[in-house]
Formats: C-alpha cells, sequence, structure tokens
C-alpha cells in the first residue's frame, strides 16, 4: 500500500456474553485513559457504552456504541458489543473493522459455553482476540478449572498472559507470566509492583511453563530454547506473543475487576505492546484491493434525532475529508464519536474508525471507495430470522407512514426483516428473538412516532380434498329488467398429488358453453378456492368443465363465473375437504451436550427427526435435521435457547405441506383463525 497507516491507533471490539460486563469495562478503559472523569453504571443508565434509550430502559446494550480515547500517545476507539445472542449481529458486523477484540467473560465455567459461538467466528474470520475474565472478586473462584472451560470452547490455544493473587477469596494482584514480576491492585490507581509471593511458586510456574509452550508451537527458536533449559528473554517473549495474537493463532488471557479498574491497565498496556496496528490489519483485508485510493466499510448505520443518517465507518486505506463522494455519494461531516456525543473533525485517515453522515442508500457492510471496486470486502453473513410478530399500527392513519419507517429501521439493523403475507394479509415483523423485535417496536414509537398494537402471526394454513366428485351442476339465473344473466356449468372435481397446485380444464363439445364464457368459469373456480369451506385456500385440485348450457341474449362471463362459484360451493363439500400445515425443515445446531434435549424438544412438537451428526468443522457440536409444523415453530426459538444456555440456533426452510390431525383441526376450526390454538408453540 502507498499510505503508511498510523501505527498509533487501535481499533478494539468488547465482546462477549449478556452480563459479562463488557460496558463496564469499556467504561473503565476510558476512566483510566482520562477520556471521562466519572464513571457511569448500567444500572443508572449514563454509561458511554449505553447511550440508546432502549440500553438504558433495560440495562442492557442492544446496538453496539462507539468511543474514541487516548493512552500513552495512542488514540484508541473501543466498540461497545452488545451481549445477548439476539443482538448478534451487531457485533458481528463491527468485529469486521476492528484490529483486535477483548472477550469478556465471568469466571463461572458453567457460563463460558456460551462464548462457543463467539469464539467460532472470530477463528473463522482470524480475528485477534484477548480474554478478560471478569469479577475475580467472587467466592471460590477456581482459576485452573476456569481456564480449562475456555480452552474446551476455543480452537486456539489460550495462554494466561497472567496469574492472577487471591487471598481471603479476593483479588488483591497479579503476576505478569512475561516478567514474573508481581503487582498489587490500588483503586482508583496503577497497580505497584510488590515481592513475589512464594506461596504461589508452583502454580505461576506451571502457568508460565504451559505459555512459553503454546507459543514454542510456532517459533522453532524459542522451542529450541525450551529443549536446552534456556531462559528466553522478555523481549523475545512479547514479540512471539504479539506475531502468535496478530495472527490469531493463541488467546492471551487477563483476569481483573472492571468495576473496580483491576487488571485493566495491565490490559491496555497488552493492547498496545501486543495487537496488531490497522496496518496489518489492513493489509490481510485488503489483498484483492489494488490502488491507493481511499476505501473504506460501514460497521453500523445510526438515525440520530437530530443528525439525521450517520455512518460508523472504518477508513481502511486512504484519507477521508468532508464532503468526499463515496459510491457515487456526497459524504457529509465526519466526527469522533462517545457514545451519542459527536466531535467534528476535517479528516479521517487510514486506521480509523469514525462516523460520517449522510450517507444516503448506504448500508451496513457496503465497501466505500471513491473508485470503482472490482471485489467488495467481505462482510458478516446475515443472521436469518427466527422469531416473527405481526404488527399493526394502532392508528389507522399511520399505515401510509410504516414501509418508510420500516425501511429505517432496518438500515439499523440487517437482521431484522419484514414482510406483508401473501395470504393472511398481516405485516410481519422478523427478527432474532421477542427482545430483539420488542426494541426495534420501541424505536418506531420514540423515532418515528409509530406506536404498534401485536399478536402471533398466523399460520398460512390451506385446504385440500381427499376424494373426488363428478358432474356437480351450477346454474345462475338472475333477471331484473332488460337483460337477465344465465350461466350453466357442470364440473369434475378431483384431487391432485400434494404440491401440483391448481389445475383447469375443459371437455366441451358441441359449443354448449361457448368458448369466450370459459375464462369466466376459470375464474370463478378460482376465486371460490382462494377461501374454501374450512375457512382458507384449497390447493391441489383439478377441475374440469364437462358440459352447460347458455342463453343467446342473457350469458355472459359475468354469469359463468357466478355459476362457476356455485358448482364449487356444492362440490367441495362432497370430496371431503381437509386442514393442511405448512411443515418447515430445520437445521439444530447445538452442543453435543444438549443434543438428547434438542431430540426431545422438537418430538415434543410434533416433530420428525430426520437424522443427526456431529458438526465437522465444530468440534463439540451436533446439528439435527427435523421436520417442524409452523404452527409449532413460533416459540421454539426461546426454549431452544433455554435448553441450550442461549447457544443454539437453527436454520429453516419452507418444505411442504401436511395434512393436520383431526383433533387440532377441529381446534384450528373452531378458534376461527390461522393461529389453530398452539401458533404459541404452547401445549
Amino acid at each position: 500500500m502507498n499510505e503508511k497507516v498510523k501505527s498509533g491507533s487501535r481499533n478494539v471490539a468488547i465482546v462477549g456474553p449478556y452480563l459479562s460486563g463488557k460496558t463496564t469495562l469499556m467504561e473503565s478503559l476510558l476512566f483510566v485513559t482520562g477520556a471521562v472523569t466519572r464513571k457511569g453504571s448500567v444500572k443508572d443508565g449514563n454509561t458511554v457504552g449505553d447511550s440508546a434509550a432502549e440500553s438504558r430502559d433495560r440495562h442492557m446494550s442492544v446496538e453496539v456504541g462507539a468511543a474514541s480515547t487516548e493512552y500513552n500517545g495512542t488514540r484508541f476507539t473501543f466498540i461497545d458489543c452488545p451481549g445477548s445472542v439476539e443482538f448478534a449481529q451487531e457485533t458481528y458486523n463491527a468485529l469486521m473493522g476492528v484490529d483486535a477484540a477483548i472477550v469478556v467473560c465471568e469466571p463461572i465455567t458453567d457460563r463460558v459455553l456460551t462464548l462457543a459461538p463467539l469464539f467460532k467466528f472470530l477463528d473463522d474470520w482470524e480475528i485477534p482476540h484477548l480474554v478478560f475474565v471478569n469479577k475475580m472478586d467472587r467466592a471460590n473462584i477456581n482459576v485452573l478449572d476456569t481456564l480449562h472451560a475456555l480452552k474446551a470452547v476455543s480452537s486456539r490455544p489460550l495462554v494466561a498472559h497472567q496469574y492472577p493473587i487471591i487471598q481471603a477469596e479476593q483479588l488483591i494482584g497479579f503476576i505478569d507470566l512475561v516478567s514474573e514480576q508481581a503487582y498489587k491492585y490500588h483503586a482508583g490507581g496503577p497497580a505497584d509492583p510488590i515481592p513475589f509471593p512464594e506461596e504461589l511458586k508452583e502454580e505461576e510456574h506451571m502457568a508460565r511453563a504451559e505459555m512459553l509452550e503454546a507459543l514454542a508451537n510456532f517459533d522453532d527458536h524459542l522451542l529450541e530454547e525450551l529443549l536446552e533449559d534456556i531462559e528466553p528473554p522478555q523481549e523475545e517473549i512479547l514479540t512471539d506473543l504479539k506475531m502468535e495474537l496478530g495472527a490469531d493463532l493463541v488467546v492471551p488471557v487477563f483476569f481483573g475487576v472492571a468495576e473496580q479498574d483491576y487488571g485493566v491497565r495491565p490490559l491496555l498496556e497488552a493492547l498496545l505492546r501486543e495487537a496488531p496496528e490497522p496496518e496489518t490489519t489492513a493489509e490481510r483485508r485488503l489483498k484483492a484491493q489494488k490502488g491507493d485510493f481511499p476505501i473504506a466499510q460501514v460497521l453500523k448505520t445510526y438515525y440520530t434525532p437530530q443528525g439525521g443518517k450517520l455512518s460508523l465507518v472504518r477508513v481502511w486505506r486512504g484519507k477521508l475529508t468532508d464532503g468526499i463522494v463515496l459510491n457515487g455519494v456526497r459524504a457529509g461531516g465526519l466526527y469522533r464519536l462517545m457514545g451519542q456525543q459527536q466531535q467534528q473533525i476535517n479528516e479521517a485517515c487510514a486506521g480509523e474508525i469514525v462516523a460520517v453522515s449522510r450517507l444516503e442508500n448506504i448500508k451496513t457492510g457496503d465497501t466505500l471507495s471513491c473508485e470503482q471496486l472490482t471485489t467488495a470486502l467481505p462482510k458478516a453473513e446475515q443472521l436469518e430470522p427466527v422469531y416473527a410478530l405481526a404488527i399493526t399500527p394502532e392508528k389507522r392513519n399511520d399505515e401510509v407512514k410504516l414501509s418508510s419507517a420500516i425501511t429505517k429501521l432496518l438500515e439499523e439493523d440487517c437482521s431484522l426483516a419484514w414482510e406483508q403475507h401473501g395470504d393472511t394479509h398481516e405485516v410481519i415483523l422478523w427478527g432474532q428473538g421477542e427482545i430483539h423485535l420488542q426494541v426495534a417496536l420501541d424505536r418506531l414509537r420514540r423515532k418515528y412516532n409509530l406506536p404498534m398494537t401485536t399478536h402471533l402471526p398466523q399460520v398460512p394454513y390451506k385446504e385440500t380434498i381427499r376424494k373426488p366428485a363428478s358432474s356437480i351442476h351450477g346454474r345462475y339465473k338472475h333477471q331484473s329488467g332488460g337483460h337477465g344473466q344465465f350461466g350453466d356449468v357442470y364440473l369434475d372435481i378431483k384431487p391432485l398429488p400434494r404440491g401440483e397446485g391448481f389445475n383447469f380444464k375443459e371437455t366441451i363439445v358441441g359449443g354448449v358453453v361457448p368458448k369466450q364464457y370459459i375464462p369466466g368459469v376459470e375464474i370463478g373456480v378460482r376465486e371460490f378456492l382462494s377461501h374454501g369451506p374450512l375457512g382458507f385456500p384449497v390447493v391441489d385440485v383439478a377441475v374440469t368443465l364437462t358440459n352447460g348450457s347458455y342463453h343467446t341474449v342473457d350469458s355472459s362471463e359475468q354469469a359463468f363465473k357466478q355459476a362457476a362459484r356455485l358448482a364449487m360451493q356444492t362440490g367441495i363439500p362432497k370430496c371431503e375437504p381437509t386442514l393442511l400445515e405448512p411443515i418447515i425443515r430445520v437445521q439444530v445446531s447445538t452442543p453435543t451436550e444438549f443434543t438428547a434435549k434438542v431430540l426431545q424438544l422438537v418430538t415434543g412438537r410434533r416433530g420428525q427427526i430426520l437424522g443427526y451428526e456431529g458438526i465437522h468443522d465444530w468440534q463439540g457440536w451436533d446439528s439435527v435435521i427435523a421436520y417442524l409444523p409452523q404452527a409449532e415453530m413460533q416459540n421454539f426459538i426461546v426454549e431452544l435457547r433455554s435448553l441450550t444456555l442461549g447457544v443454539g440456533s437453527f436454520h429453516w426452510e419452507y418444505d411442504h405441506l401436511q395434512e393436520v390431525p383431526d383433533k387440532i383441526a377441529d381446534r384450528i376450526r373452531t378458534s376461527g383463525n390461522g393461529n389453530g390454538g398452539n401458533g404459541n408453540g404452547n401445549k
């Protein structure tokens, strides 16, 4: 690349499960670097990371928040990412633009499994990451058990960078495993060096040896030194840590208590020394991009009440200036963010993450340039929607505003989707879970003054017939003065194989029904089939016009349409109509230890297991394939996550229609709606 990226900057995402303390860690990072003079708290709703109203209401992050600060001459941009699995798309989008990630977790071995999908994403994309084990002030913490649990869910070797010093079940300091210097924490200030605690000598020696052995797997010189019992210099160890971390070959582990700022400064120092510079990340991301023109990528889209559209972008190459034209769109102002606060700047250089205003028609994930690109930068895969609500504006006059508002909503959060269902005519909002959709509905109300009413989407049931009926007569005769209306038809009705839809033909001989009236017969049949005797569209039916009669004056296409409807109204009930329900093919991904519970969940919802096997590129995980009635899918993701510590997921697609069991069909007909009394998954 022609332009040297400034090495005096780092872009770091803070990720991890819900309640692990990510927002608190960012608040502490901003405090110790002097960006804020007073720390906020999640409980009080005054942190930099949770600046959105929806976040403050729920005391949880629901979108990424960016904050810039400086430390030892280096500009850091931290991106606080949501921890809830329902907002994972936000996290994945942001991770595509950072140099490294801090994975925050609690020292609770039973919850470490919740990190597995995150570790897999980081390793699949080779994103360097460190682990910060937070909340080390809890009682009964076993450091070795925590490390062992972490190693079980990571495909990369984890290496402890520190060994915590715990006295009377309290974290009081740490031993740096590179220098073997011990430190004691002080509230509100840096840790002080202290004499090495002899009682920890054996544990520290084992942890350090394990770290060096892990690094030696990638450095032959270090391996030779270890085999010859030569103590490697600290500089060599730090160089190896920087190289292996930058290549996503190892994962250093740190310990601390973010709420008390314990462990935050050593973490910052490690990011300075060992995390890859923006230049290194850019070289990896821009391998296929030739030239020296500016290239950037959108990591997040915001719609702000005051400033309109803001795009959070990573500048990969070149320089952005106010008014630059990107992808044919003239950019507005450039800003550094501190939560919702904006600091206007004149330019943004390669390696920076900044906000750009007024990039209309530009979406999250888009690659931006002032030149024509042959290939776009890779972006995070869009998550499939797994939970739905039917929505209706509280005020009927607001229906005209809904489409525009939802379009903006989907720009801010691309893991949402919406549709106007062709059968049920409902507007359906799709997302990643109940909380996800409630946040979206809150935004519609707050930002666009569009309060909504919601209900579970109707299941698009269909009807079909089990047996044929012949020579069904339909006659329409109406006289009201002047020309009358006359149409007379005989129809044969028979079932078709599942999935064949509708077929119409005629076998008229001798012109008993003139050709110009036959299209009216088909229209009448189709109109009747749109709403069958059970209340749903009729499918997989063949209808043949076999005979009829007409009047030279009174017959018309409209009259034959009505005659056909009357014939169908008489004939379909004689064909044993039956209810059909849509069947979904699901592929569930679950940790192996929960596979048996997932199988029970599927069969308990009238599902049919097609098979299950291990996922070849994800050790310890299974894929379960099954058929499930759509009526049983509404809360399926809720129960699945409940059974699997929140990490289970599924891919789904419509497969076929299948007859509804008689007992359930009776309940559906009695309820008179498409939910069938079971659309919420409750028994």
